[in-house]
Formats: structure tokens, sequence, C-alpha cells
């Protein structure tokens, strides 16, 4: 396993390092005082601190804080019976070595970076294991597509998403990942909801178009001409028993601080509904994905950790209920 190249490093999780991180309370037990340090576990959580993804794709900068905001948060909520902390394993996070002034200049930052990615997702994935990547930009779909496909050869990808990210394919970044994804076949099928008519391009409309990606718009949403449940019904039943990959960028709920901020669209409560359904009715998950989250401030750290936390906890806490029942 790769662990670091010129750009970026690997550094596994170390719960005695965190332990600052919780605040105990008498009668309490938190997650980050219940941590399991098993491999055995089902679930591996890896952080991924960067945002060049995005600076390359001219978006707000602050993805690579939301890793560490999420752990803030996480490791302080409650371990219960609901869920412990022995049902998976934080396995560590990609950090940046050096920090670069002029961003927008280093066009094959992005390819280290997919390498690190796919070597440490590849690992696990080996194992049996379903990644949960947080952090980080949308760009780093790929190499989790990658790795996935390695495992999975019949891949299916659904994304709840404002950008369907399949910009041109010139150089990687958080708008191309599934562009490049595709071209090298290394999906069966991509599926796109949510996204916003008026920030897409003509080219990616025309790519949607022609390569005939299952794709809604969140105005259809938002005038009551679709229902997202019903919508996800429809895919759930068609990929009941494929390995599929979630990803919901940050980006598509409304005022959230991300790299792509906006005013409209899907809740919180609806990204969760998102996140369980597709956890209790899929089969076969390859992993989540919950990138482009950009807290820039104190209070915006707040509102990424704890809204991170509600949707990691809920696709544990979904699949091992599920899993119990069958």
């Amino acid at each position: 396993m790769i662990v670091e190249n010129e750009y970026f490093i690997y550094q596994p999780f170390d719960s005695e390092s965190y332990k600052n991180l919780v605040s105990s309370r008498v009668g309490e037990k938190k997650i980050g005082e219940n941590l399991s340090n098993s491999q055995e576990a089902q679930f591996v959580i890896i952080g991924v601190e960067e945002d060049f993804g995005p600076q390359h794709n001219f978006g707000r900068p602050g993805a690579d804080k939301a890793f560490s905001a999420f752990l803030n948060t996480f490791l302080n909520s409650q371990s219960n019976e609901f869920l412990t902390g022995n049902e998976f394993f934080i396995a560590g996070s990609i950090k940046v070595k050096h920090q670069y002034a002029e961003v927008q200049q280093i066009k094959n930052l992005i390819n280290f970076l997919d390498e690190l990615v796919l070597s440490i997702v590849s690992y696990y994935i080996q194992q049996g294991k379903i990644p949960i990547v947080i952090g980080g930009g949308h760009n780093n779909a790929y190499p989790l597509i990658s790795a996935s496909k390695q495992n999975y050869p019949n891949l299916h990808v659904i994304n709840l998403d404002a950008h369907a990210d399949i910009r041109a394919c010139d150089y990687r970044h958080s708008g191309n990942p599934f562009s490049f994804a595709l071209n090298e076949h290394l999906l069966s099928s991509y599926t796109v909801f949510g996204l916003h008519k008026s920030f897409n391009n003509q080219f990616i409309i025309d790519e949607l178009k022609e390569k005939n990606i299952q794709h809604t718009y969140f105005e259809d949403y938002l005038f009551e001409k679709r229902n997202l449940i019903e919508d996800l019904i429809h895919f759930t039943i068609s990929n009941k028993n494929t390995f599929v990959g979630i990803e919901l960028d940050m980006d598509s709920i409304e005022y959230f601080p991300s790299s792509a901020l906006s005013p409209s669209g899907f809740t919180v409560n609806e990204a969760r509904k998102y996140v369980q359904f597709l956890a209790e009715n899929l089969n076969n998950i390859a992993y989540l994905h919950l990138p482009e989250a950009a807290p820039t401030s104190i209070e915006e750290q707040k509102i990424v950790g704890k809204t991170l936390t509600y949707l990691v906890s809920d696709f544990i806490r979904t699949m091992k209920l599920t899993n119990d029942k069958l």
C-alpha cells in the first residue's frame, strides 16, 4: 500500500492522539471513548484533507477542513445501542505535504492524489470492507471508482448532486471524475439526481444525453413533478443485486458550507433520507463518498461536523439494522 508520494501523505488514525477531542461526561459513553481498533469491522472511515480538486475547478476552498470538522463532532456523539463504535474503524486520512500558493498552476497535482486514494481504498476493499470516504473534492470519486472496479466488475454509481461532474477530460479536477470513469469504461452505469438547470453547461447536458446517463433535475422536485423517494425506489429495484457506489455531493444541500455553496437545494433531512434509503434497499454497496463540504469558519465547522456525523451514523446504523434482519 502506497503511503506517500511527492505531494500527499497518508497518516493512520491514532485514537490516543484524538482523545483530547472527546469531551467526557459522567454517565455517558462517547463514540470516541469506544472506538474499535478491530480490522474485523465491516466499515472503514477514510479522510481526505485536500481542496486542490475544487480549486482546480474554480470552486470555494475549504474542503481540506471537512474531515477534521467531522471528527470533532463524530467522536463526541453517543455510543449507545444504535451505534456503539464497534461497527467501524477509522483508518486514517490523506494530508497535503506542503502548501502551494498557485494551486491552479499545478495541473498534475490531482494525479498524485488519485494514486494515493486508489492504493489505500483498494487495500480495504480487497479485505471486503465498505469504505466511507469523507472530505476533499469530488475529484476523489474517480480513484474510488477505479478501486471498486478492481473487485466489482459490474459497478454502478448513484450521485445526488447539483452538477453532473462530467466536464471535459482536459486535466483532473472536481468537475470531471465521472468523465474519466466513463471514458475508461469503469462504470456499468452512472445515475445523477438533482441537477440544477442553471449550473450545468450545454456540453454537460449534451454528454448526459449522448452517453444515456440517467439524470433528473432539482427543479422537477421543487415543483413536485418528480419525487426523490420514488426515483430512488426505481433505482434500487433496478440495481438491487449489483454493486453500487453511493455519492453525495454536499453542495447539493441548500446553504451548506461547500465548494459550490447554493441557497437552493435539498435539505439536510432529504440528504439523510437519500443515504438511509439506499443503505436499506441495496444488497451490495461498494462505498459511500461524502465530498465537497468546505467549512471556512468555526460556525461552518460545526454545521459540517454535525451534518457529516448524521450521514455517516445513518448509513452505518441502517446497514447494521438491515443486515441484522436478514
